[in-house]
């Protein structure tokens, strides 16, 4: 009779050992299946295990290739040693099988097709496929900027129709200045100031100012600085005073003049200097024909 496998011993992931499983499988699959879900559980601990050293710094002084390799056998050893006491999940993996078997214990050949992913290194975590990872993100990104435009059309609308401002130029500037909403104003208590457009606080402003760091830009270089922002009582106030700023400012008198010509009325936005970001009429124009008025 062949006896239990007893891997507490061994060095972690020792490919003879797969070969004893396999003939321990033959004369008592029940034993070996315990030896196998012990090997996982190993497998489990040594991933744990690794994963915690990332995330600790290695930039110490006695860091190097020869230490991260020793300290990775060591773990893989340990890992070996804490399994071979158990933790609990061996027994669970067990239990499992059995039930999917019905009962019975699983046969030679697909003992020993598991034993042989058990001694093989495991494999390195990847990314998901790319197309999983490009469609969720997307879909949630898009609906998030579908809803901050439902929310505020009703606005831009009522706006549009007493200044001629175009919907879709005051949605643009209020997403691409706010980040669709989720990088909006704050005032020094945490509410909210409504400036969807940051439009700064000058002289002539005598309602509530917030005053945040903001990027800017000198000569194509970025740079932070903190500037006073208006403030309003809610997004139809906010509303109002820009499309008041685009249509009364001679300033932007260019701006009106474009008709529905969506990058023409981004590089007069730019022109007339109401950002200093360089590339700020490209992003005006990406986002405007991201809007659906149609909801």
């Amino acid at each position: 009779m062949v006896k239990p496998l007893d891997t507490s011993s061994k060095l972690a992931l020792d490919t003879q050992s797969l070969e004893q499983l396999r003939a321990q499988a033959k004369h008592s699959p029940d034993q070996a299946l315990k030896a196998a879900a012990q090997q996982f559980e190993s497998v489990f601990l040594n991933m744990m295990l690794k994963s915690m050293r990332e995330a600790t710094p290695q930039d110490g002084m006695f860091e190097s290739e020869q230490t991260k390799m020793f300290t990775g056998m060591l773990d893989q050893q340990l890992a070996q040693s804490m399994s071979s006491r158990g933790v609990g999940l061996a027994d669970i993996m067990v239990k499992q099988l059995s039930l999917n078997m019905g009962g019975q214990m699983p046969n030679v050949d697909s003992l020993s097709k598991s034993s042989s992913a058990v001694f093989a290194p495991p494999p390195p975590l990847t990314a998901p496929p790319a197309t999983t990872m490009s469609v969720l993100p997307s879909a949630y990104s898009e609906n998030a900027q579908q809803d901050f435009v439902n929310r505020m059309l009703p606005f831009a609308r009522q706006a549009g129709q007493a200044s001629g401002v175009p919907p879709q130029l005051m949605l643009g500037q209020a997403a691409l200045e706010s980040g669709w909403g989720k990088r909006e104003i704050r005032m020094a208590d945490g509410s909210n100031s409504f400036n969807l457009f940051g439009i700064k606080a000058n002289a002539s402003w005598n309602g509530k100012v917030a005053e945040v760091m903001t990027t800017e830009y000198k000569n194509g270089v970025a740079y932070k600085q903190v500037e006073k922002f208006r403030a309003y009582s809610s997004y139809a106030e906010a509303f109002q005073d820009y499309a008041g700023l685009i249509s009364n400012n001679p300033r932007y008198a260019d701006v009106l003049q474009q008709g529905s010509d969506v990058a023409g009325m981004a590089q007069a936005i730019q022109k007339a200097g109401y950002a200093t970001d360089p590339k700020y009429a490209d992003k005006l124009v990406s986002i405007m024909g991201k809007i659906d008025l149609t909801g």
